[in-house]
């Protein structure tokens, strides 16, 4: 069976055994949009729960739009044109709005990155800032969450007199779905506010996974701390197979985000009846499998679909390598994960990106996991506790070597886009 996997920009293809490959895990069909600008416009004028955009608009001094890196495929360039019209139309001139790229704790978006990312008459005309996780003096401090985390936010964020986010509504691996809450916190947060955040008290709770909003701590704390500087107006994306617009969800930050969530759900989840021995998933390719760190999500989304002790074979390109220097650091430093999650589980313990670690110790704990990075050598994925495999056929063979010639396989082209769902037969 030939299947072609999402991987870097290109995509993979791959030759599977037919008598194992018991089915293909991918999004339920949703139509796209037939005229997706239009949908965006009647969306600015029409909100969720939210007057309009130009009525929010009239009469504030400056703006802020808070856009997610270039690891999301958001069409910003679809977006941005109609949303900006609107503003310059209800007052606020274009030296007075600011694109803030919400980077969390990844590496900023420099030179072409910006020119895809907002499309290069954007990027020359208005600034464009990367939020900088690092420089606590870019925040400001509004109080202690009720879970005990130190709120800081980016103040071109917080001093803004509109305040808008731009994202997409698809899984995420810790906090059930990304989008709404999540371009504030941990988008424009202060490295100091997510590491309280990204912590195992909140991380090791069973419901801080794929497709969990309701008891989820992860997604709870984030809305929790959003709404403490909360965006006048939010825009959120969903996206099918081919990344083209399938509905836009604008307005309130929680009943916007939560109509989304409800859409998306219904198309992100493929039931299956049985768990298998193999699961051959991906990161989604390009631009989400740029490094081993994103592949981490492509692994931990596979679980639900696996065995205990069975094996994920995961192709992620992983073009800039490991991730992060303190990621890097973490991996190197450390030999044996269910130490280092016992470690950073004590009161007052931080190390740099241990989120990352710790769900990479969620995928290893339950399965092995075989990788296919063409960005990364065999030696440092072998020291990222996987096994290093030149291709996703090498990987099978090895996996059916260990399980048996009548191992079952699953197959995630869309790797964490897609969540595998367990019902009764």
């Amino acid at each position: 069976m030939r299947v072609r996997l999402d991987y870097g920009k290109t995509g993979l293809e791959v030759e599977l055994p037919d008598l194992n490959t018991k089915a293909i895990l991918g999004l339920k069909p949703s139509a796209p949009l037939d005229n997706p600008a239009g949908a965006i416009s009647h969306a600015l004028r029409h909100p969720i729960a939210t007057p309009s955009l130009a009525d929010i608009a009239r009469g504030r001094r400056d703006a802020c739009i808070v856009l997610c890196d270039i690891t999301r495929p958001v069409p910003n360039k679809l977006l941005l044109p109609l949303i900006l019209e609107t503003l310059h139309r209800a007052g606020i001139p274009k030296e007075r709005v600011t694109l803030l790229i919400a980077t969390g704790t990844h590496r900023p978006n420099w030179g072409d990155e910006l020119q895809a990312l907002v499309g290069s008459d954007i990027a020359g005309s208005y600034p464009v800032v990367n939020h900088d996780s690092k420089d606590l003096s870019a925040h400001r401090f509004l109080g202690t969450s009720p879970n005990g985390v130190p709120i800081w936010i980016d103040k071109t964020y917080t001093d803004a007199d509109l305040r808008i986010t731009v994202g997409l509504i698809e899984p995420h691996f810790m906090a059930g779905f990304s989008g709404g809450r999540k371009l504030i916190m941990p988008g424009v947060a202060a490295f100091r506010t997510i590491q309280r955040w990204h912590c195992p008290r909140f991380l090791e709770h069973p419901l801080a996974t794929n497709g969990s909003v309701s008891g989820n701590p992860v997604h709870e704390e984030s809305l929790a701390i959003a709404k403490c500087v909360r965006p006048d107006f939010i825009v959120d994306v969903t996206l099918d197979e081919a990344n083209r617009t399938t509905g836009v969800f604008a307005g309130d930050l929680e009943r916007a985000w939560l109509t989304g969530v409800e859409f998306a759900g219904k198309h992100v989840r493929a039931p299956i009846t049985e768990l298998a021995d193999i699961v051959v998933t991906t990161c989604a390719g390009y631009p989400l499998d740029l490094t081993f760190y994103q592949a981490v999500k492509g692994m931990v989304g596979a679980l639900p679909a696996v065995k205990r002790g069975g094996t994920i074979i995961i192709a992620s390109e992983c073009a800039e390598g490991v991730g992060s220097p303190d990621f890097a650091q973490a991996l190197r430093e450390t030999d044996d994960l269910e130490a280092f999650v016992r470690y950073i589980s004590q009161p007052e313990v931080f190390v740099p990106e241990e989120w990352e670690v710790e769900e990479l110790a969620k995928a290893v704990r339950h399965a092995e996991v075989i990788c296919v990075a063409g960005g990364i050598p065999a030696e440092t994925l072998s020291d990222c506790f996987t096994t290093p495999a030149e291709s996703v056929e090498e990987g099978v063979r090895m996996a059916l070597a260990k399980h048996g010639e009548n191992a079952s396989i699953y197959v995630i082209p869309r790797g964490p886009y897609v969540i595998p769902t367990l019902i009764d037969r």
